[in-house]
């Protein structure tokens, strides 16, 4: 990786470190004002404090308002709230747009009405509807009687749809234009505009009827003879996509096809929107981060730096799972005590059965949950994924049961206790394999998240069963 590569990740950690200094700075030298017993000890406290706060917004305001959003999300409540009353009001909103929903939750419930309708009343409708969820409902009423009548309705469609359907994140920024045009025509009416909307890499061709007809890209706009007309290089084959579309599966579309923008339409073919790769992206990595914390059976993103009861009860659900698994797992043992004190051996055994049949059933885990983000996982092939996972973790179980089975019989120099080892590593390994398709494939059907406690309901599954499977066969050929 080249130098100018690294350097907007560097740059940005050396904001964040700079911010850091200074909001430390300013607590210590308010702290030595405070505790000194001066003449006009006011005046001095208000000139040391102006003089760092005003040095941390000049700061502030050299960087882009996604940066920001990131300084935030990185601060303790405390000093995240310094920072958030030196932005400029103008900022406001943009910045409210980047950070996550947890700590945009804790801004505006330090911003007063006034406050947040004068942050927000500058958005356009899509980032309006975006923000709308988390804002107090007098607030949406006095915004939305701001609004002209067409950004009522944009923002009441975008509205109407799920966050992760395309209708709850398509914008109503774009450039439409006539077939019956010439490029030359279509170049005069481009310099009209101050500017382009984001990501305008195509404009949409639609008749008086608002249908789309086809796309024109600028590329095709700048290389083509001016006097051709629209309908003579427009593209008929275009990507298009529906508003009840899932946002996950219009993301995958944006990477297959590599698109950077493309139209919405309904069911006439109307068009009612465009979709963004930047707004794919965002789609894309929080669909990522709420993978992971759904491996961890995290309910919701949860502020690094919320309150302790808070981030607690986010995590007491599987929490209480694994205390009930636990406690199986535990009386499966207790079931076999009298085998476990006639031959030790197995107490430091069983542990590996367990431990090395949860790992192969999270690698079977992680790929159906990744096929199944992909769309790659249907009826007709989920026999065959099942049966192939079931072969690998046959071989595997073989394999590696064997190395153990021989490991057992060297330490122990009992041939019965490393068959009895072999065996119970092929029969927890297909427990794994068998658990690590169907709870991913279970949640799917049930419309949640395949990921969600995925890793939990594996773990206890092959701890349990691990167990049960080995000491159940040592009960019956080693005793």
């Amino acid at each position: 990786m080249n130098v100018a590569e690294q350097k907007p990740q560097e740059s940005l950690q050396e904001s964040l470190q700079q911010v850091q200094r200074l909001l430390a700075r300013h607590k210590l030298v308010e702290d030595l004002v405070h505790k000194q017993d001066m003449p006009r000890h006011d005046i001095v406290e208000t000139l040391v404090h102006k003089q760092n706060l005003v040095e941390l917004q000049h700061k502030l305001e050299q960087l882009h308002p996604a940066d920001v959003a990131y300084i935030l999300e990185t601060l303790p409540l405390d000093d995240r709230l310094t920072v958030w009353d030196l932005v400029k009001a103008e900022r406001d909103g943009d910045i409210l747009l980047e950070v996550s929903d947890s700590v945009r939750e804790s801004l505006l419930k330090s911003m007063d009405s006034d406050e947040i309708l004068a942050a927000t009343e500058n958005l356009d409708a899509d980032e309006i509807a975006d923000l709308a969820p988390d804002l107090p409902t007098d607030v949406v009423h006095e915004l939305m009687g701001s609004l002209d009548t067409e950004e009522r309705e944009q923002v009441r469609s975008a509205l109407s749809y799920d966050e992760d359907q395309v209708g709850g994140l398509m914008d109503f920024e774009m450039v439409t234009i006539r077939d019956d045009v010439t490029l030359e025509v279509v170049l005069r009416y481009l310099r009209r505009f101050d500017e382009l909307p984001d990501h305008t890499d195509k404009l949409f061709v639609v008749d008086k009827a608002e249908t789309l007809q086809g796309v024109l890209t600028l590329k095709r706009l700048l290389i083509n003879d001016p006097e051709k007309s629209v309908a003579e290089v427009m593209s008929r084959d275009v990507v298009t996509f529906r508003p009840e579309d899932d946002a996950g599966d219009a993301a995958q579309s944006f990477e297959r096809y590599d698109l950077v923008s493309a139209p919405v339409v309904n069911e006439a073919s109307k068009l009612v929107g465009r979709l963004t790769v930047d707004m794919m992206v965002d789609v894309i990595r929080e669909e990522s981060e709420s993978e992971m914390l759904s491996l961890a059976g995290l309910r919701e993103e949860e502020d690094l730096f919320s309150s302790v009861w808070a981030s607690a009860k986010n995590r007491w659900p599987w929490l209480a799972t694994n205390i009930c698994t636990a406690f199986v797992a535990s009386r499966v043992i207790g079931a076999f005590e009298g085998t476990i004190s006639q031959l030790v051996a197995l107490s430091t055994l069983m542990t590996i059965v367990a431990g090395i049949g949860g790992n192969t059933g999270n690698q079977t885990s992680t790929l159906i949950i990744r096929a199944l983000a992909l769309g790659q996982v249907n009826s007709s092939n989920a026999r065959r994924l099942i049966l192939k996972e079931l072969g690998i973790a046959l071989l595997n179980g073989a394999v590696w049961g064997g190395v153990m089975g021989l490991i057992a019989y060297l330490l122990y120099h009992q041939v019965s206790l490393g068959l009895v080892m072999m065996a119970a590593m092929v029969l927890n390994f297909q427990v794994a394999a068998l658990v690590g398709i169907f709870v991913p494939l279970t949640m799917h059907k049930m419309g949640r998240d395949p990921a969600y406690g995925s890793s939990v309901l594996l773990t206890a599954t092959t701890d349990s069963m691990g167990f049960f499977i080995f000491l159940g066969l040592a009960t019956i050929f080693l005793l």
